[in-house]
């Protein structure tokens, strides 16, 4: 089993997020979870949002504290050593952010990838909210879910160019991470 958090602030489709990449690995014949934590925060608040996908009927129905694999949507959390400091040792961290993972100068065992998608989604969809963008950076980094299931996913929760854009947007993010590792 795969446990994903996703962390960002209020307003920044957390929510979205896990619903649409639980959609997706289920489409693509996986057993999930999806739900958030979170209480009456305001806008800009932070925010959490857990995943888990396996092969297998998923019985734990706990929040996620020791996750495989964190997506931070929004750079200015990237300093949170709780959160941080939480990701298993040999777990995946998806920053948004237009540094390097080098550049950040973050000191931990997992494996840090960053993506600019704030820069992708102001360039595609025409707003700075990434959380179809990070879903495609993780489709290109885990291999676990199927970037065509995300996008039609993202298509299905937002209709039309809108749908359409975080689709584009979500490729664009998945094409960055590919070049990155080359």
């Amino acid at each position: 089993m795969k446990e994903i958090l996703i962390y960002g602030r209020g307003g920044q489709g957390n929510v979205a997020a896990a619903e649409i990449l639980a959609t997706a690995a289920f489409e693509d014949g996986q057993f999930v979870q999806a739900f958030p934590a979170f209480g009456a925060e305001r806008m800009g608040a932070p925010v959490r949002a857990f995943v888990r996908i396996h092969d297998q009927k998923i019985r734990t129905r706990s929040q996620v504290t020791n996750p495989d694999i964190l997506i931070i949507q929004d750079e200015t959390l990237l300093g949170n050593a709780k959160v941080m400091g939480s990701v298993k040792k040999e777990g995946v961290i998806i920053a948004n952010s237009a540094k390097k993972a080098a550049e950040l100068g973050l000191r931990d065992s997992a494996t840090l990838w960053t993506v600019p998608a704030r820069q992708i989604a102001l360039e595609a969809i025409g707003t700075p909210i990434v959380n179809v963008v990070m879903l495609g950076a993780f489709c290109a980094v885990t291999g676990l879910v199927s970037l065509e299931a995300v996008k039609r996913c993202a298509m299905a929760r937002f209709a039309g160019a809108v749908g359409e854009k975080n689709a584009q947007a979500a490729q664009q993010a998945y094409d960055w991470i590919k070049k990155e590792r080359e």
